[in-house]
């Protein structure tokens, strides 16, 4: 996680979400990616869904098997539903997503009858820095 939210920290200081993402397949990263929705003009630059397509090259295969993703922030619908398709085993996530969320909050990705993959999920691991990061970003937005 904490490259994950060093990965954060870069994002925030490009103008992006601070979000950061890693995909870990036993002890080594195959994969990494902050949030660059902005600055790639794509909605879909979520930090999950950029490491998701490098981890999915670096092995040259769509499944992610014996992977787990690592990311600072609940992943959204789209993300969740991403995480199921590429069937990644483990997410590790910091903060929670009240507003956004797709795991624990909002609609509940993996618990629907039409998820054909859930993943082993654990939250709040680096949550308080996380958490920090995202107030502070928003916060300088506000003033």
């Amino acid at each position: 996680m904490r490259r994950a939210l060093d990965l954060a920290a870069v994002a925030a200081d490009a103008g992006e979400v601070p979000v950061g993402a890693v995909i870990t397949k036993g002890e080594e990263i195959i994969a990494e990616a902050r949030n660059a929705m902005r600055g790639n003009l794509d909605p879909t630059a979520h930090a999950e869904m950029v490491a998701i397509r490098h981890a999915a090259t670096r092995l040259g295969q769509p499944r992610l098997d014996g992977c787990t993703l690592w990311v600072t922030l609940e992943p959204c619908a789209m993300c969740a539903a991403a995480i199921a398709i590429s069937r990644i085993d483990a997410l590790r996530f910091a903060a929670e997503d009240p507003k956004g969320g797709g795991v624990v909050n909002g609609p509940r990705f993996f618990s629907q009858p039409t998820c054909h993959h859930r993943p082993d999920v654990l939250g709040g691991i680096g949550e308080d820095e996380a958490a920090a990061q995202l107030r502070s970003f928003f916060e300088s937005r506000r003033a």
